[in-house]
C-alpha cells in the first residue's frame, strides 16, 4: 500500500477551484516533488493531506488513513515544515524541539535523546543554547526539519522549504533532506518552483492550474522532450520559423519570445541553423533536457518566479555538503 494515495481531490473556493480531481500516489521511503508555479494548488492540496481544510470532493489518505475521517490519526502520522516560520525566536533551539516533544505525547524518557539525535542531525548541536532569533534563515529551516521529525512521523511535509533561502542554505538543506528518508524512515512530500531541487527527487508530479499535467521519475519526464533543447533568439521569430521549417524540416515552438527545437544531435545542429538564418540570430542556446523543458513544452510558459542563479547544479552542492559532513 502507498503511504499517500489521492483519489479525484477537488477543492473549490466558491467559484475558484483550486485543485481540480487529482489522483496520485507516493511510495514509502521515497521523496516526492510537487512541482509548479505559484497558484497552482501545491499549497492547497498540502493542506487538505495534513487536515488543515477539508476536500470539496474526492479522497485523501496517508498512512491507510482517511484525511477527512479519521484527522486526529493522520496529524500522528505527519510532520510538516511551513512555508513561513512558526517557531519561538524568543526560545532556544533546544526548548523549541523540547516543547514540541511535550506537544507531540513523545516519551519523557526519550526526549532528551530524540532532541540531541535530531539536533546533530541538521547540525545545530553546538548551538542549541541560542535563541532562534540569532539564527540565519537556514538554521532555521534546518531547525524546522529536526522539528518535524522529533516525533518520528511517517510522512514529512515540505512546503517551499527552501523559499528565501540563498544557495548555500539551499544546499546545506537539501543535504539534510537527501539523508532523511534512510536515516529517519520517513517519506517526504515537498512542494517547489525550482526545477534544479526537482531533479533530486525520487518521484515528481507537475501541477499547474490545479490538474496534474504529468508524473514520473525526472528521467521519465525528460524523455517527454525527444533530445537535446535547442534555444534561439531572433530579429523575426515568424520568419525565422518558417525558415527552419523549410530548411531542415523541425517545427521550432516560439514560447515567451524565444524559439524552441529538440535535435537528437544538437550540437552539430546548431551550426547549421547560424548557416541558414545567418544574421537573423541574436543568440543560441544548447542544453540537455531539463524539468524546465518539460514544464515549457506541456505548458507552454516557464516557471520564473523567482531568480534561481546559483542553483545550476544542486546534485554536486549536495555531494559537496555530504563530503563535508
Amino acid at each position: 500500500m502507498p503511504i499517500i494515495k489521492v483519489e479525484n481531490l477537488v477543492k473549490r473556493y466558491g467559484s475558484l477551484t483550486a485543485v481540480d480531481g487529482i489522483s496520485f500516489e507516493v511510495e514509502e521511503g521515497t521523496i516526492f516533488g510537487f512541482l509548479g508555479p505559484n497558484g497552482a494548488g501545491k499549497t492547497t492540496t498540502i493542506n487538505v493531506l495534513c487536515t488543515l481544510i477539508s476536500a470539496t470532493s474526492g479522497k485523501a489518505f496517508i498512512n491507510g488513513h482517511d484525511c477527512e475521517k479519521e484527522p486526529s490519526t493522520v496529524r500522528k502520522s505527519i510532520g510538516i515544515v511551513f512555508q513561513d516560520t512558526t517557531l519561538d525566536k524568543d526560545l532556544t533551539a533546544y526548548e523549541n524541539l523540547l516543547f514540541h516533544a511535550y506537544l507531540y505525547g513523545v516519551k519523557k524518557s526519550e526526549i532528551k535523546t530524540r532532541v540531541h539525535d535530531a539536533l546533530n542531525f541538521v547540525d545545530l548541536y553546538d548551538r542549541r543554547d541560542d535563541l532562534v532569533k540569532k539564527y540565519s534563515g537556514g538554521m532555521k529551516r534546518r531547525l524546522e526539519v529536526a522539528r518535524g521529525l522529533i516525533h518520528r512521523p511517517r510522512v514529512l511535509f515540505l512546503d517551499e522549504p527552501t523559499l528565501g533561502l540563498d544557495p548555500q542554505s539551499r544546499a546545506n538543506l537539501w543535504g539534510v533532506i537527501t539523508e532523511m528518508p534512510k536515516k529517519h524512515n520517513v517519506t517526504i512530500f515537498m512542494t517547489t518552483h525550482y526545477m534544479e531541487e526537482a531533479e533530486v527527487c525520487d518521484k515528481i508530479a507537475i501541477i499547474d492550474s490545479g490538474k496534474i499535467i504529468a508524473e514520473g521519475s525526472p528521467d521519465e519526464l525528460k524523455k517527454i522532450i525527444g533530445g537535446d533543447v535547442i534555444s534561439l533568439k531572433t530579429r523575426d521569430n515568424k520568419w525565422s520559423q518558417k525558415e527552419i521549417k523549410k530548411l531542415f524540416n523541425i517545427d521550432a515552438e516560439d514560447k515567451e519570445g524565444e524559439l524552441y527545437l529538440t535535435s537528437n544531435k544538437g550540437d552539430a545542429c546548431i551550426p547549421e541553423l547560424i548557416r541558414g538564418l545567418g544574421d537573423m540570430v541574436l543568440s543560441v542556446k544548447l542544453q540537455r533536457p531539463t524539468i524546465n523543458d518539460v514544464f515549457l513544452k506541456l505548458t507552454g510558459k516557464a516557471i520564473r518566479d523567482e531568480d534561481v542563479s546559483g542553483m545550476s547544479n544542486i546534485k554536486e552542492e549536495v555531494r559537496a555538503y555530504r563530503r563535508r559532513h
